[in-house]
């Protein structure tokens, strides 16, 4: 594997304060879409934009086909060497320290760069949507992880949480989003929970809470009745506004595994030669973020197990390998 640039290593370190996904800008220096110019949707309804507006998140129905959701989940239970079919394979102690501890527990996967999840990131659908939410065809995409939340059972409890990765007071430009790998349409099973309210209420509601606050996780007494549990399908994909509180809720089911990716977009900085390098090189060398919310796998399987991805014409644009 290729030794890291001082550069490189730089840009790495730039998000290791706070939970944010440090493989792009914490806030773009481009305003989120708002078509005040009367700009046209090229993937999103009219309804779909009227709900990402109101609500702070919208659902694109099958951004993937249900096959290549079964197909990355498939490779997800292998990387994490557990049995779908076999529940005893599921619960062991995790193999790295969670620093950010409300994630503990949770099931995230620490895999970041294998094919499966660059085939999912570079789909055309995916891009498509999040050209509509920024107002520009120039992005570059996170690069992030994937998770399974297993059902709780005594020694492996998750209680779900409910957080910012950005301080919503600096008002960041940034969206976040989850790829359904495994259908979540129960809502006892672990799953993507927000709260539009506070969303919609942040600046009123703030003024009731005090000047020590956590401005990462809010309490959020007194909103319990507020909290919207997202249903998707196995395919969907979920873009959410970073003001929008959001979290992972507990998995309460009997057998029910939730099973998603990580994927986001924000728009492209061909200037940032340090952070477009550190990019290009965790793809490359299958290198896994660094920063307050990502540990990394210590087996170190993407570099010795599996091949740098292939990318196709919109994925080298994606990651910055090519310009736009």
């Amino acid at each position: 594997m290729e030794k890291p640039s001082k550069n490189i290593e730089m840009a790495n370190k730039a998000h290791e304060a706070i939970p944010g996904n440090p493989s792009t800008a914490t806030s773009s220096t481009k305003k989120l879409n708002d078509r005040s110019g009367g700009q046209p949707l090229c993937l999103l309804s009219e309804t779909d934009w009227t709900h990402w507006i109101e609500q702070g998140y919208v659902v694109i129905k099958q951004a993937i086909s249900k096959a290549q959701a079964t197909e990355t989940a498939k490779f997800l239970w292998e990387f994490e060497e557990k049995d779908p079919e076999n529940p005893a394979t599921w619960y062991a102690p995790p193999r790295a320290e969670m620093q950010m501890k409300e994630l503990a527990g949770t099931g995230m996967v620490e895999v970041y760069n294998h094919q499966h999840l660059w085939d999912n990131r570079q789909q055309p659908k995916i891009y498509k949507a999040f050209v509509d939410i920024w107002g520009t065809p120039e992005l570059w995409v996170t690069i992030d992880r994937a998770n399974l939340n297993f059902p709780s059972r005594p020694g492996y409890e998750q209680k779900g949480f409910i957080h910012w990765d950005y301080d919503p007071d600096t008002r960041p430009q940034n969206v976040q989003g989850v790829l359904a790998l495994s259908d979540q349409t129960d809502p006892e099973m672990g799953g993507f929970q927000c709260i539009p309210w506070l969303y919609r209420n942040y600046e009123a509601w703030k003024k009731d809470q005090p000047e020590d606050r956590d401005h990462f996780q809010p309490d959020i007494s007194g909103l319990e009745d507020k909290l919207v549990k997202v249903a998707l399908e196995a395919g969907d994909l979920m873009i959410f506004n970073s003001l929008l509180p959001h979290g992972i809720r507990p998995n309460l089911s009997k057998d029910k595994v939730r099973i998603a990716q990580y994927i986001s977009m924000m728009p492209a900085e061909p200037d940032n030669e340090a952070l477009r390098q550190w990019r290009i090189h965790s793809w490359k060398n299958r290198v896994a973020p660094e920063g307050y919310a990502f540990p990394g796998d210590p087996r170190k399987w993407e570099q010795e197990k599996y091949k740098t991805a292939r990318l196709s014409e919109l994925g080298q644009k994606l990651l910055g390998l090519a310009h736009w």
